[in-house]
Parts: structure tokens; sequence; C-alpha cells
């Protein structure tokens, strides 16, 4: 926040605390000894070198499992699980180092904002100097098209105004007014006697005194809060990260065992050491970070082409378990497209129709579609709308745009929708100017010169003598004035912003010869418009499918109150209460903060500060924030959310580099789309995390099982290692695939401290290694009886058999997988085609060992017969055969069945 003192002082009073003069500036004395204390240059945030960054990335917890399996890979000689692994670990280092070093650019990009250069006055005489040496007490001019070197307060100004959009979220430029002063503490966004860092000026001129510079200005604030946030982890890298602790000391401590045990029972050494090595490597889930990886990349795929734009890859998975989206309103919530949406005149009051800057729509009284151009007075509003305006309705690729002036954009689309174009001579223009509030221009209209004029109502009215009223003109009396201000205020209280349209036929000889203040006196009112900044098509039932969905949404603006709260209203995020404003922020605790912004859900007239606050209040409760902002003081705020999410269109580059997705089209309802995208996708990776662990455990429970019940060995180091290549690779990745679960959207927000074996996974993990372990014994078992009972000593079919049924086991339980609330029979058993060719490849390539003689050799199997067969795919795919059969009688003989109910 800025010190009220620079906004409530008097400008002498301000000149003389900076010890400055407006006619001479600071002399060569002054400035040699203030550059040895300030300087103009907002400083970046310790940097971190390239390589720094690469090598850090190789600390993760899981990723040192991976080398160490690389490791043990390599010297057993399993040089293809090595060099598989090696490539996952290295593929995953240089996408975590393009995030992180993305990231380190943000605050790069604020400094760019700086003016290169600054006219000051000094020693008396105007030069031009580097913005970054300017200092307190320089008096400095500024005009349209420069941008703001450093705060400024206005001294003297002529029709200036500022686009403060990236600093305060104001959509329109700012009228300035040197003469303000304030009694008490305001917000950004009100102190019009201010002129800040960064910001650009559209329009006029001023002479200002430089009050703070450098990281001391309301932009360096910024760049200091950008500096301090640190980025958390999302919730899935802590899941992952204390996955891969639990791995490691488990998958020790069993594989150390199993060898021990073997080694004790009398199995020789070497091939023991080999096959608690191989079960360790097969145990670790090292395809895990490449399916997370492949499937968050996937993810981002399907999010571009629904205008969601990912920067950082666990953003996908983070959206997922989003409970609060803090909106901004401008072009976010709304179409950032000023649009006339009443238009009045003393007889009747027209409610207009259309989208955005289009010139197609209706005109209604009452619900009856009407010509305006029908009625005298609605005519002269159009006419004047059209033709006391400078700017131009274009046509760009298909799309309307408006060039020129918001406000007068919106008038101009007004009068378009009816038919009326400028097409009567122009002869002269007295312009707007924020003192005046009105605008006038002199037209030739069938030989007449008439003047139009538009502006504030209560300016307006104040010229006016006379209305226009049933087709004629009347003396305007209290009455009028009594409705005007009636109508005035309902449209206000709907954040609609009024203008009046009045006009003077003139005598052609003798308007040359009057002044314009003159000539804007004893005008005929006919009129007022009110136009509004409108909601986006579709946000209002975004806004209710995130309602729906558990998920809190907010705004958080800098606009007026009255405008928020009528936009909020409108699109259903109105909560209870009025709206909360920036200067109520700073007067409550965090507790009351956190219980305004569940209930009420409305911010207005709120700075960078105070987003950054909200944001750390609502994590701090537990909630998952995305945080959407397109201006420079956004930044902090997306900075410190777990989803920073930009704006592509009107978005600044500051913002962009400090978020972690950037909306293409600036759409709310984009961001309700990529939770959609976001939830499925969490759910596809415990969908792989349920498939890969189950295997896993399923495999070393075979070998401590047997181990422990005195059996020999029911697999060779190189068939663990196979089994390891067939099924953790293809399938999982296919069920990455899987297409979202039916009402996705209508479940709650998962909590960001649920464990990643929550709402039974763990179980479901456990159960499933269990019985692949004990399906995968019994057909070792019914191999070595079978073996022994026709006397052959070798228990090469009875391994075949545990194999074959261990990688079937595996394959019909990758379908069980594809969803934790449908049977495979309810999805569609082929709906995920990735899938079933995935299973048909693995289910190929175990033949190929079965029955091709060279990998017999290899891998030590024996060609099975059709009883064995028969038996292997009885008990591997067992649950699978109820789970059909289950959902076959249901269907067949239950009446009211409802969708989702087996989950066996």
């Amino acid at each position: 926040m800025i010190n009220s003192l620079w906004y409530q002082e008097s400008i002498e009073n301000i000149l003389e605390l900076l010890k400055t003069s407006s006619d001479r500036g600071l002399n060569s004395k002054e400035v040699q000894k203030r550059a040895a204390e300030k300087s103009n240059v907002l400083e970046g945030g310790h940097k971190t070198s390239p390589f720094s960054i690469f090598f850090k990335q190789f600390t993760d917890t899981m990723v040192i499992v991976l080398l160490c399996a690389t490791v043990i890979s390599g010297i057993i000689g399993a040089m293809a699980d090595a060099i598989t692994i090696m490539a996952i670990v290295i593929l995953n280092a240089v996408l975590g180092f393009i995030q992180e070093y993305r990231a380190e650019r943000s605050l790069e990009e604020i400094k760019k904002l700086a003016a290169p250069y600054a006219r000051v006055l000094r020693d008396g005489k105007k030069i031009n100097i580097p913005a970054q040496e300017l200092l307190p007490g320089d008096i400095v001019f500024i005009e349209a098209g420069d941008r703001v070197p450093a705060d400024l307060r206005l001294l003297e100004s002529s029709s200036l105004e500022i686009d403060e959009a990236s600093l305060t979220g104001e959509s329109l430029p700012i009228p300035k007014d040197p003469s303000s002063r304030f009694t008490q503490e305001m917000p950004l966004a009100d102190l019009n006697n201010l002129a800040f860092m960064g910001t650009g000026v559209t329009r006029g001129r001023s002479k200002a005194v430089v009050i703070l510079t450098g990281m001391d200005t309301v932009m360096g604030q910024i760049a200091r809060m950008m500096k301090n946030e640190k980025q958390d982890m999302t919730p899935l890298q802590i899941k992952l990260d204390q996955l891969g602790k639990y791995l490691i000391v488990i998958c020790l401590l069993v594989c150390g065992l199993v060898t021990l045990m073997g080694i004790y029972r009398g199995e020789e050494m070497l091939t023991m050491f080999l096959a608690g090595i191989s079960l360790a490597v097969a145990a670790i889930p090292e395809g895990l970070p490449a399916i997370v990886t492949i499937v968050l990349a996937l993810g981002v795929q399907r999010m571009a082409k629904r205008n969601a734009i990912i920067r950082r890859l666990p953003a996908v998975e983070t959206l997922g378990c989003t409970t609060i989206i803090c909106s901004d309103k401008t072009g976010t919530l709304t179409q950032n497209k000023m649009t006339v949406r009443r238009m009045a005149t003393l007889d009747k009051t027209i409610l207009i129709e259309g989208e955005g800057y289009n010139p197609q729509g209706k005109f209604l009284l009452g619900k009856k579609a009407v010509n305006p151009g029908d009625d005298t007075a609605c005519n002269i509003v159009l006419e004047i709308a059209a033709h006391c305006n400078n700017s131009s309705l274009e046509i760009n690729q298909g799309t309307y745009e408006i060039n020129g002036d918001p406000t007068e954009g919106a008038l101009l689309v007004m009068a378009a929708k009816a038919g009326v174009r400028p097409s009567f001579k122009r002869l002269k223009e007295v312009p707007f100017d924020s003192e005046r509030k009105l605008m006038s221009v002199i037209i030739e209209k069938n030989g007449e010169h008439i003047l139009l004029v538009k502006g504030a109502l209560e300016t307006i009215t104040s010229l006016c003598s006379q209305v226009m009223e049933h087709g004629g003109i009347s003396v305007l009396q209290p009455r009028h004035q009594n409705y005007l201000n009636e109508v005035q205020e309902e449209w206000a209280a709907q954040a609609l912003r009024v203008l009046g349209f009045a006009y003077k036929k003139l005598n052609p000889r003798d308007w040359h010869h009057v002044n314009s203040h003159e000539m804007e006196r004893n005008l005929t009112l006919v009129g007022l418009c009110g136009m509004i900044d409108p909601p986006r098509v579709g946000v209002k039932d975004s806004v209710s499918e995130c309602i729906r969905a558990g998920i809190v949404p907010l705004m958080i603006t800098g606009d007026h109150p009255i405008t928020a709260r009528a936009i909020a209203v409108e699109i259903g995020i109105a909560g209870e209460g009025g709206v909360i404003t920036g200067p109520k922020i700073d007067q409550m605790p965090d507790q009351e903060l956190y219980q305004g912004a569940i209930k009420k859900r409305v911010f207005a007239r709120v700075s960078p500060q105070h987003k950054n606050r909200i944001v750390k209040v609502l994590k701090k409760h537990g909630h998952v924030v995305a945080m959407t902002g397109d201006g420079v003081n956004d930044a902090p705020a997306l900075k410190a959310s777990d989803i920073g999410v930009a704006m592509g269109i009107i978005g600044t580059e500051v913002s962009r580099e400090a978020s972690a997705m950037i909306l293409a089209d600036d759409n709310f309802s984009t961001i309700v789309n990529a939770v959609y995208e976001g939830r499925a996708i969490y759910d596809n990776i415990r969908k792989f995390i349920r498939y890969l662990l189950g295997c896993n455990i399923g495999e070393v429970l075979v070998m401590f099982l047997a181990s422990l019940l005195g059996m020999p060995l029911p697999l060779l180091p190189i068939q663990i290692l196979w089994i390891n290549l067939v099924t953790d690779g293809l399938p999982a990745m296919a069920l990455g695939l899987e297409a979202p679960e039916p009402g996705i959207m209508r479940r709650k927000p998962r909590p960001r401290s649920e464990a990643i074996f929550a709402r039974g996974l763990g179980a479901m993990v456990f159960k499933r290694g269990i019985y692949i372990a004990i399906v995968t014994l019994l057909a070792f078992t019914a191999g070595l009886v079978v073996s022994r009972w026709y006397g052959v000593e070798d228990i090469g079919v009875a391994r075949t058999m545990a194999l074959t049924t261990l990688v079937f086991a595996q394959l019909f339980y990758v379908f069980e997988c594809r969803s934790e609330r449908f049977s495979p029979f309810e999805l569609g058993f082929f709906s995920n085609r990735f899938l079933v060719v995935a299973v048909v490849c693995s289910v190929f390539m175990q033949m190929l060992i079965i029955y091709l003689p060279f990998f017999q050799n290899v891998f030590k199997t024996i060609p099975l017969d059709g009883w064995q067969w028969v038996l292997i795919l009885l008990i591997s795919g067992f649950r699978l055969l109820w789970k059909f059969i289950l959902y076959t009688w249901q269907r067949l003989f239950l009446s009211g069945f409802e969708y989702g109910k087996i989950n066996a």
C-alpha cells in the first residue's frame, strides 16, 4: 500500500516535504546527494544458475530410487531395463528444469515495465534522462503514449487519463485530477491525484513530482512480494515423494528377507542374490514417474484444445483438487466489451439485446420487439451516439472490433443495431475532458447545423432548458429532473454506467463566433442510456457447475463495489451480505476474512497486497486455491496460489510468467473445463498406481510366500524382469488414457491432505496383490504336482505355468482398474481401445516366449498344453468373470437397475 501522506497532503506541502521546486526542479548538488541514497531500479530475486536448477531435479526421492534401480539393473546384466529407467529419469529432469527455469523469469519480466527514459526539470531546464536515474523530488512531464516512470503526485494536468488496468483491474482509463485531496485511506483505484510506475498514459499530459522510486513504488512492492514468494509442492508431488520413501523401505526389507530365506533353505547363494535384486527392480514401479509425466502431458494437449495452456505439468493434477477459484471480473467473468443494455426517453424505456460488438441485436419495449427509429426521441439519441463519437467498428477475420474508446464503441454498436451509422458531415468537435464531463460535435444535416452533446447525465441536465416528450418539446421541469434521477439511481444499482444525450439547432451564420461554453447552453434533453461490461456467455452455467462440484467461486476485482456486486448476482457468485472492500480487509483479522470470503464471495477495490493475503488465508485453512489475474498487480497472488491462472489475450507478460496456466480465451468457463480434466487425470493416476502396485505386491508375495512355505523358487530372475517388462509398460500407460468417468463434476473436491491410498485404494491394492500371489502359487503347485505325477523332476513346466498365470492375472486386473466406482462392463468393455490393444500386445509377447524355441532358451519356458491353459485362464480371470456374471444378472433380472451399483 502507498503512504496516505502522498494523496492527502496539499501540493505545496508535498513540494516542501521533498525539498524541490515545481518551477526549477532539483539542482545539481541535490541530485548528486540523493543519487547516493536512492535509485529507480526494480531489483530481481536471487538468481539460480541453470545448472543448479537441472541437478536439483535428481534429488527427488523417487528419482533416487530409480537411479539405484538403474545401477542394480546394470550390475545383473539387464541393460534394457537400465537404459529404459535412465531415459525416464532424464526425461523427468528435463521437464522439471523447463518448469523451474520459466518460473525464474517472472521477476525479470516485471523489470521490463519500467520506462526507459523520462523528461525532467533540473536546474530550471527540461532534459531527457534514463528513467532509472530519477530521484524523489524530480519534476517530470508525461503525455499520451508515455509509460509512467515512477510513482508521481500530479501538479498540473490537461485531460489526463491513465490506463491502470494492469495495476488495479479497472477496465477503463482513469481520468486524473491534480486538485483532488482525500481525508481518509483510499484504495489505489480511487487515487486520481497520483500516477503509478509502469502504467500507461492514454490521453492528455501532466506535470508531476516524483514521490517514490524503485522498490519503494507500488510496482516495487509487487516485485518484492514475488521475490519472497516460494512455490509449494503440489499435492501429487508430496504424495509421490512419500510413496517413493515407503517403497524403498518395503522393497529392501522384503527382497532382503526373500534372499536370506532362500539361502537358508539351501538355494544357491548367487541365484537367490540375483532373484532378490531382480525382485527389487520389479517391485519398484519405475514406470510410475514416466506414466505420470505422459498422462499429465496428454492432459496438457487435451486442455490446450479447450483453450487452457498449461505451463507447469503438476498443475494439471492440482486442478483436480481445487476447492476455491478466485477470479478477476473484467474480461474473465465479463466480456471486456462495454455494451449498452438500456435506452430511455421521457416516454419509454427500451431494453437492448445483443452480444459484444456484433451489430446484430433487438430493441424490446416490454417483451415486444420495436424499431427505435420510429420514435423521434429514440432516433435522435441513436444519431447522437453515432455522430458524437470518434471510435470505429471494424471486422477483423470475421470478428467485430472497436478501434477507439470502449464507451464510444458501445454507443456506436447500439446505433448500428438500429441501422444508424455516421452519415452526416462533421463541422466541429469540442472534445471530452474530465472537467466538462461531456463532448460536443456540430454536424450538417439537411442544410441545418445541429449541436449534438453526450456526457454525464447531471452535467447534461444542468445545461438543458428543454426536454423532448410525447414527440414535442417541453420546458424542463422538476418532475422531469426527478424522473431522470430515479432512472439513473435504478440503473446505477444495476452497475450500469449512465450517459445523457442532448441537442440544439444552431444558426449556421452565428455559431462560428460563439465559444463552446456559450454554445453548450439551453440544450434540449432527449434521453439517456445505460451500459455495462456484461457477463460472458456460458459463465453463469460454469459458476453453477463449480458450486455443484463443491468448488467455491470468488470474485476479486479492483472495480467499484456496486459493479462487482451486480455482476456477481447476475452470474450466481454473490453470497450472503454485501461486498468486502479493500479498506475493510485491512481491518479484518484472518479468521474474519476467511469467513467473509466463504460467505460473501465478492471483493472489490482490492490492492495487490489484499489479493495476496486472501490467497494465503484461504490456503492456511486447507483450501487448494486457483487464482486468475491479468495484470502486474496479480502476479504475487498468482505465484502464491496453488494454481496461478493468467489471461492469454489481455494478460501482461509478468502475470503469464508467474502463472501455472494461461487461458487462451480469457474465459472463466475454461477454468471449469480444466478442473474437469484435472479430476479425470488424477483418477487415471490413481488407476495406474492401483494397477502397478497391485501387480508388484503380487510379484513380491509370490517369492516371499514360496520361501516362507519352503517351496522351490517359483520364478527365475530373468522371468521376474520379463513380467516387469510385459505388464508394467503398455497396459499401465493405456490406463492413463481412460476417458473421464460419468458424474466426475458432481463429486466434492478431494482434500489437500488426502493420502494417495485414501478411499480404500490401499486395501484394494493389497487384497489384489494377495489374490495374484495365491493364484500364481496355485498354478505353480499344480505344475509341480502334475510333473511329479509323471515322474518328471524338471520344474520348468511349473515355472512356466506360474509365470503365465502371473502375467494373465495382471492383464485381467488392468480392466478392473479402469474405475473404482463402475465395473468395466458398465463402462463398455472395449471403450478404451488403447487398453485392448495394449493387452493384446502383452498376450502376444507372452506367447512368443512360451512357443518360440529361441525365447524358450532365454527365459527357460516350456510349451503349455490345453488343460494348463484352461486352469491358468480360469484362476487368473475368475474375479473378472464373476463381475461379468453379476453385471449380466442385474441387467437381465433386476428392474430399476442403477448405473454404477456393481463394485465388487
